[in-house]
This record gives C-alpha cells, structure tokens and sequence, in this order.
C-alpha cells in the first residue's frame, strides 16, 4: 500500500469511529423527553389530543412541547405530581376472535401535573404517556420538584415503582 492510500484508510476509519459516537450523542438528546399526549387540564393554549414530548431533564422547568403547542412550568410552581393508570379489556376482540383476549389488558398511564401560575391560580396538565416513559418521568420529577408522586390506586403504585 502507498503512503497515499494509507492516510486514506485512516480518513476512512477515523470516519467510521466518529459517526457512532455522534449518532448515539443525537439518540441520546431524543431520549431526553417522553412521547405524550396532552389529554387535558385548564391550559387552553394546548388542544387536547395534541401528541408532543415532555421533559424534565431543563434545570428551571418542565416542558411539553409539539408541532402545534409548547407551555413550561417551573418546578417550584408544581404542587402536584399524580399518577394513575386506565385498564381495558379487550371485549370486542374477546367475542370476535377468542375468550382469552378477556385475559388480557391493555393499560394506558396518565401522569398529572399541578401548579400555580404566576397569578396564583391553580392549574393542571394531564398526559397520557407511554409505559415504557412513565418510570423516567416520575422518577424525574420526584427530583426536580421535591414532591412525591401521588398514586391513584394500588396498582399505579405497583406499576410506577417498579
């Protein structure tokens, strides 16, 4: 091999190198939120269906931001942190295709958040966020609020804290 192709094959490799790092930099900063869905509350800034990210990972302040709506709260305005979930039985696929599906459910997890805004007021913000991003947002904003998380029933004490 002539020196030429040499430092060509070290540009190469040193390319192959640096792309993963840098991908895994850009999946981590993906990760940083949660997949949610605004469901409803006093913000009426904020459609209800409308599908963005939470965070709190900010210093100051939880977001939930999307396409159409972005609010933020600060952490020391946040008074509640509730979490509960919704559990359905598959009924129409139970007649439909087989008696086991009465067996099996499907949970969606709803987290709330309460706060006072800037005039005193109390407001609310409820989420529907997916299974596998609720253990990181409780546990999230537990620390950055001071507050515990507040369960609904015994099973969304199960299912959040394990």
């Amino acid at each position: 091999m002539t020196p030429r192709n040499l430092a060509a094959l070290g540009a190469l490799a040193a390319l192959f190198t640096v792309l993963p790092a840098r991908d895994s930099s850009l999946l981590h900063a993906a990760q940083l939120g949660s997949h949610a869905e605004y469901v409803g509350g006093t913000i009426t800034q904020i459609p209800p269906g409308c599908h963005g990210n939470v965070q709190a990972v900010d210093a100051q302040f939880f977001v939930f931001y999307s396409g159409k709506a972005s609010w933020r709260v600060p952490y020391d305005k946040i008074n509640l942190v509730e979490y509960g979930q919704k559990v359905n039985r598959r009924y129409i696929a139970a007649l439909l295709i087989s008696p086991l599906f009465l067996f099996a459910t499907k949970r969606q997890h709803f987290l709330t958040v309460g706060y006072s805004d800037d005039d005193d007021h109390q407001q609310a913000m409820i989420f529907k966020v997916g299974k596998d991003d609720i253990r990181v947002m409780l546990v999230s904003l537990e620390a950055r609020t001071g507050r515990k998380v507040e369960y609904q029933d015994e099973d969304a004490r199960r299912s959040g804290k394990s």
